[in-house]
């Protein structure tokens, strides 16, 4: 969006001469100068709090996630009530009458989660069903030679299969026949319970689920039968053009250039290697494989930029039409029809909102990036996925966006700018490394709470690498695409794979200098709060102060958000338990390979390859920490009478009997209802904290 800036999509109204540089310098002295208090008012006067608008809407939403339990319609309703009346008391005054609509976004905020629950939510399957059913296809996830993910509804028993209460359920078909979106499919399949998160604090599964109408994870036994291939549907027809795409690109492209080409065309990241993945990542340019800002930018603004050229290339034409609000139009259709191809994922849906707004302003005549647009794209965003402002993908794209638009603001030059060759080249790389530190500070809490992972080279990384996707992978995909219908597409994705192989070249020697910088420190959910405070404050101001805020989070997190590794951690569906060693954590129970495990190891940087010392026999497993306690693992019941009391922690799959409540127990009823269990030894006790809280809330399964 930057780049569609700096590219002419920001300029005034035709005929808007160009301040002088004196008046310019001058302006710049007097944001030097101007005081907080000043900047406040000032900000205030200008409207711009609008800008806090989608802010207060999400802290609303926050407050009312972490409720114990759902709140009261009436309550809802009461809410609203003494809002309107605030604003009717408060008209008179503009700032009351402002707060009043501050408070007013918040209730919004606080009410769409039971709104949406009930307009969208189903009920969770709490207990497993097999059977023979038919159902409904709407989506494919991902597709894989042998395994597709696909989201069945309308699901109905057939025999002696129980009816299912949910409204959708994610399944597994493997080996299965080719399924599109509309399909009526039969056979037998296999129901679980949607799983609680894999650590305390962690990506809440069963939340994002009941929002996304998912009541169940599940597999096929068999592969299916289709009963009736789906209509013409527009999802049938999207899904038929995206299986073409893919098909035509792996026709051509060998792998890994095939997978990162479908990723960055057809959204579909499933088939990447983990090695490219981890050295895309480490380099900084993992956001190269997610369809969002970038992409949709080079393909809107590639398709304005040549569209108004070849336009205005003739004298005839440009008279006659108003080439730039034409190729506006162009720009907005091209984004929309990226947008239907890739999948459509929350970064995309945001990044195609941005670029609508932007267009829709030069079509309009108005200056088409401002913190203001940003806000309105995040305010459709909310109200229509209020459940995506918890997942890592808008946290991040938001940040990122916001904070980008925020430094241009102060970064925009109003005079015109130098021509030639030079400057032209030397502005672009200052963008790519202003853009790179921008996003990459923006993000760095964010990536670091949900992946434990920064970038310490990205700056380089995308300086080596994105004026390849710039100029040729993206430039080319875009021909690739439109090429298909001819037949002649082969030339363009071979010089996208060239342009890919290249950057993972560049990509792996910056991920290889960067092997030995990277730090992650264990952050608090304290910390997702300091960072939408601290871009809160960055986003309202337009002058200095603004930095405030993104400093003053800096010691806020080190005292307040830093968390501590566990010495205990405990798995609710498989057997695995890990307890701090002499060589950290080790197995203690369970396999060694499993989803929770891996996890588990990329989270807090344990590897949890090497069993326990402990003493086992048929009745129970002790043993004592490096940490400081002692612990038993009772396997038969006759082992409680000997062991409760005696143990710092007690842990068993079964019922624990109600006597055995000294120090700390975690037993069967603890881990069906909370989920995994995180233990940290105080030196008199336990800090105990779970993966499912609120279990009050219409997301959580009833054990």
């Amino acid at each position: 969006m930057v780049q569609l800036a700096e590219s002419g999509v920001e300029a005034g109204p035709t005929g808007t001469a160009p301040p002088m540089p004196a008046r310019q310098k001058k302006r710049r002295e007097q944001l030097l100068a101007v005081p907080l208090s000043a900047s406040l008012a000032g900000a205030l006067d200008e409207r711009r709090f609008f800008i806090l608008l989608p802010f207060s809407a999400i802290a609303g939403l926050c407050v009312s996630a972490a409720l114990p339990s759902d709140p009261a319609p009436l309550l809802i309703a009461a809410g609203f009530g003494v809002v309107l009346c605030v604003l009717i008391v408060a008209r008179r005054s503009l700032i009351l009458t402002r707060t009043a609509l501050l408070l007013g976004a918040a209730w919004v905020g606080f009410a769409l989660l039971p709104i949406h629950g009930g307009l969208f939510g189903t009920a969770m399957l709490s207990r497993p069903a097999y059977g023979t059913y038919q159902a409904r296809v709407d989506a494919i996830l991902s597709e894989m030679p042998n395994e597709a993910r696909v989201v069945l509804s309308d699901i109905q028993p057939l025999g002696t299969a129980r009816p299912l209460p949910i409204r959708r359920a994610r399944v597994i078909v493997a080996n299965g026949p080719d399924l599109a979106p509309g399909d009526i499919v039969s056979g037998p399949f296999r129901f679980s319970p949607v799983p609680g998160a894999v650590i305390p604090g962690g990506f809440d599964t069963q939340f994002h689920a009941y929002f996304d109408g998912l009541g169940a994870y599940g597999n096929s036994t068999q592969p299916p039968t289709v009963l009736a291939p789906g209509s013409e549907t527009p999802e049938h027809i999207i899904d038929s053009i995206r299986r073409g795409i893919a098909a035509r690109i792996d026709a051509v492209l060998p792998q890994p250039a095939a997978s990162i080409a479908r990723a960055i065309i057809n959204g579909d990241q499933s088939t990447i290697p983990d090695a490219a993945r981890d050295t895309m990542a480490t380099a900084g340019i993992a956001h190269v494989l997610s369809v969002s800002g970038l992409h949709l930018t080079i393909v809107a603004g590639g398709v304005f930029a040549a569209l108004r050229m070849l336009l205005a290339a003739s004298a005839t034409i440009s008279r006659r039409i108003p080439v730039k609000r034409v190729a506006a139009f162009a720009g907005i259709v091209a984004a929309a029809g990226y947008f239907a191809i890739s999948g459509g994922n929350v970064a995309a849906f945001r990044s195609t909102l941005m670029i609508v707004l932007v267009f829709g302003a030069v079509l309009v005549g108005r200056r088409a990036l401002t913190m203001r647009n940003v806000a309105l794209a995040a305010i459709v965003v909310v109200a229509t996925d209020p459940a995506s402002v918890f997942r890592p993908s808008f946290q991040l794209s938001f940040a990122a966006v916001a904070a980008l638009v925020g430094t241009y603001e102060s970064l925009r030059r109003e005079g015109e700018r130098e021509s030639g060759w030079f400057p032209s080249i030397w502005g672009y790389f200052t963008g790519i490394t202003v853009t790179s530190l921008v996003a990459g500070a923006a993000t760095l809490l964010f990536s670091v709470y949900h992946f434990q992972q920064t970038s310490p080279l990205g700056v380089l990384g995308n300086l080596a690498t994105l004026p390849l996707v710039g100029f040729i992978m993206m430039p080319a995909a875009l021909l690739s695409v439109l090429a298909m219908p001819f037949g002649i597409e082969a030339p363009f994705l071979n010089a996208m794979g060239w342009s890919i192989d290249r950057m993972l070249d560049m990509a792996a020697i910056v991920a290889v200098w960067s092997e030995h910088l990277r730090a992650s420190p264990l952050l608090t959910p304290t910390v997702l709060v300091i960072g939408l405070a601290a871009l809160c404050w960055f986003c309202f101001f337009r002058d200095r102060w603004r930095l405030l805020g993104p400093i003053a989070a800096i010691p806020l997190v080190l005292l307040f958000a830093l968390d501590k590794p566990p010495d205990v951690l405990i798995a609710d569906t498989t057997q695995a338990i890990a307890i701090r060693g002499p060589a950290g954590l080790e197995l203690v129970a369970g396999k060694s390979k499993s989803f929770a495990l891996d996890v588990w190891r990329e989270t807090y940087a344990e590897p949890i390859d090497r069993a326990a010392d402990v003493k086992c026999d048929s009745i129970a497993c002790i043993g004592t920490s490096n940490a400081g306690f002692t612990y038993a693992i009772i396997a038969d019941p006759a082992g409680f009478a000997e062991e409760c009391g005696q143990r710092d922690l007690i842990i068993t799959r079964r019922p624990a009997p109600q006597y055995c409540a000294s120090g700390a127990v975690v037993d069967a009823a603890d881990l069906a209802a909370n989920g995994i269990h995180w233990l940290r030894w105080t030196g008199d006790g336990f800090e105990i904290r779970t993966a499912i809280t609120n279990l009050d809330r219409a997301w959580r399964i009833k054990p």
